[in-house]
């Protein structure tokens, strides 16, 4: 049998049959073209998606990660003379583990992490459910589950906060798609779908991941398009209802002393004032430059509590100094800055709610947690992202950033780009 032939610029030429499939008859669009990369171009090869990530975000999270890890040994080895650098391994397991989790994030479809938002969300509802049922008492809040094999506690109410930012952006830009404005309907929507972990949350007793749910739900109705007369409203019902909460004695114990206790700080500082007190000192005691790393007379004494978790920035005050928390403050400003640089440039509104709701959340906890320590804030369990020793944090602060990266993946490359 002969071979085919085949019409090229006017002249008849004649095919082997042997011929690769993507050459002449490729070209002149009568087969499909090849829609994935080669083997040899891999995660890191030209056409991977990892190339048009914001390498500065990545980083400034590397940075700040590496600095938290020798902060915690520093926080955590007087405690623990026969292991010292126990606590501090960990850590930089949970570190490693949450930056895999922060890149196959970045490379996830885009659409398909749309759709998947209502997934997601059922999933952070079922996390917080399950402390009711399983979950262990840490400082007055049930919020925490103790994973087998003592490798640690896991607080599901953390990846409640990805969970509200990607089911609201999902809401959001399904409206905008339809050419609609954002609506009454679609306001009150979110709210109830938001309130319901909120109030999860809240029985835990865990305020301080409320508060931060709080921060999150207005950032995304904010940006989302919601009416501003929602946001006033919303505005004035929550400063009325912590008027409330204070005047009808609903706090616990504990929650009214801390309140007390930032209201009048120089009181009781060998009681409700203690910790605060004993951070303030360590703080002011590190000077310009700091004592040395692993040298904090208060940390060394462990005179302050929770060193390498809610108070992790005393030891950096106290050993690393003014320069060391200042490259601290500086590091997560560069992290809200890219944030916001990728909320601006976002290609739809689903991008633009997650990136922006990721800087809310991630500014109220840096403000919350760095002002606690200053004594400029009331004194929360609220975690340092990245620096503060824990898993939960780390895996859901990773998890934001591999959403940042996502949306500005997206905006440079586009649909087109190749899918690893």
């Amino acid at each position: 049998m002969s071979a085919p032939w085949n019409l090229n610029r006017g002249n008849v030429q004649r095919v082997s049959s042997l011929a690769r499939p993507d050459t002449t008859i490729a070209k002149r669009g009568l087969t499909r073209p090849r829609t994935t990369p080669p083997p040899s171009e891999g995660l890191l090869g030209k056409d991977s998606k990892l190339r048009y990530s914001d390498w500065v975000l990545w980083a400034a999270v590397l940075s700040l990660s590496m600095l938290g890890v020798l902060l915690v040994a520093a926080a955590t080895k007087p405690a623990n003379p026969t292991h010292p650098f126990h606590v501090a391994e960990h850590q930089a397991v949970f570190l490693a583990v949450g930056f895999v989790f922060a890149v196959l994030t970045s490379l996830a479809d885009y659409r398909a992490m749309r759709s998947a938002a209502p997934v997601i969300y059922v999933l952070g509802l079922l996390g917080v459910l399950a402390t009711f049922a399983i979950g262990t008492d840490v400082n007055g809040a049930k919020a925490w589950i103790r994973l087998p094999g003592g490798i640690g506690d896991i607080q599901p109410a953390e990846f409640s906060k990805v969970a509200i930012i990607v089911l609201v952006a999902m809401l959001f830009n399904a409206k905008r798609r339809e050419r609609l404005e954002v609506g009454d309907v679609d306001v009150v929507r979110a709210l109830i779908l938001v309130a319901i972990p909120m109030g999860l949350v809240l029985l835990q007793n865990d305020t301080g991941t409320m508060l931060v749910l709080l921060v999150i739900m207005f950032g995304v109705l904010a940006i989302g398009g919601a009416p501003t007369r929602w946001l006033a409203g919303l505005g004035i019902a929550m400063a009325i209802g912590a008027v409330l909460v204070v005047k009808l004695g609903i706090l616990h114990g504990y929650q009214m002393d801390r309140l007390t206790g930032f209201v009048h700080p120089d009181t009781d500082i060998a009681g409700i004032n203690y910790n605060a007190y004993q951070a303030r000192v360590a703080i002011g005691s590190g000077g310009m430059t700091g004592s040395g790393l692993f040298h904090g007379p208060q940390i060394n004494g462990q005179h302050v509590y929770a060193a390498s978790t809610d108070f992790i920035f005393s030891v950096a005050g106290e050993e690393l100094g003014f320069i060391g928390g200042a490259a601290i403050i500086l590091l997560f400003t560069v992290i809200m800055w890219r944030g916001l640089r990728i909320a601006l440039r976002a290609p739809d509104l689903f991008g633009r709610v997650v990136a922006a709701g990721v800087v809310c959340w991630f500014a109220f906890e840096t403000f919350e947690n760095i002002g606690m320590n200053l004594g400029i804030m009331p004194v929360t369990g609220i975690p340092l992202q990245f620096v503060s020793n824990g898993g939960s944090s780390v895996f859901a602060s990773m998890l934001a950033i591999g959403l940042l990266q996502n949306v500005h993946i997206q905006t440079k490359a586009g649909p087109t780009s190749a899918v690893l």
